[in-house]
């Protein structure tokens, strides 16, 4: 007994988008380790070199919780690229300082995120780039809310 597949009346945006968003993550992941970086280091680093920015500020940029966030700060200062320090504004809070290694590890990161977002967009047609860019950037900036947060199903107990 056989069924048919439902029709489907447009593309499988969602599917190409995380088909899409896994190789490019993966490559960066990569291209980032020969530095010594992970993209979530790099992330904090450039959005703590923006302006001064506490820890909680950095996690939400960077859509980090905050264990995670914590544990990144812990690595770059580890490292040496990173310390945190009492906000000049705020006595109760803890900004993330850059170092001076961290500002070059910073920079040669972007270098190397260009990079790799130049070759993943490197297929296409210059006008189609641009356009496919603006229209992602769009529909981040205008069309798609982030929505609730993801919610796992209960766990369902084995009917064995």
């Amino acid at each position: 007994m056989s069924s048919a597949a439902p029709e489907r009346t447009e593309r499988d945006v969602t599917g190409l988008l995380n088909m899409a968003g896994h190789a490019l993550s993966n490559r960066l992941a990569a291209a980032l380790a020969d530095i010594d970086l992970t993209p979530r280091m790099q992330c904090v680093l450039v959005h703590a070199l923006e302006e001064e920015r506490t820890q909680i500020q950095l996690a939400a940029l960077a859509d980090l919780d905050k264990t995670t966030m914590v544990g990144t700060v812990d690595d770059l200062e580890r490292r040496g690229l990173a310390e945190r320090r009492p906000s000049a504004t705020d006595r109760r809070a803890r900004i993330v300082a850059v170092t001076e290694a961290g500002r070059a590890a910073a920079a040669e990161g972007q270098r190397i995120v260009d990079q790799v977002h130049a070759d993943a967009l490197a297929g296409l047609p210059a006008q189609a780039r641009e356009a496919f860019v603006a229209a992602l950037a769009q529909l981040v900036d205008e069309g798609l809310e982030p929505g609730p947060k993801q919610v796992r199903r209960a766990r369902q107990p084995s009917s064995r």
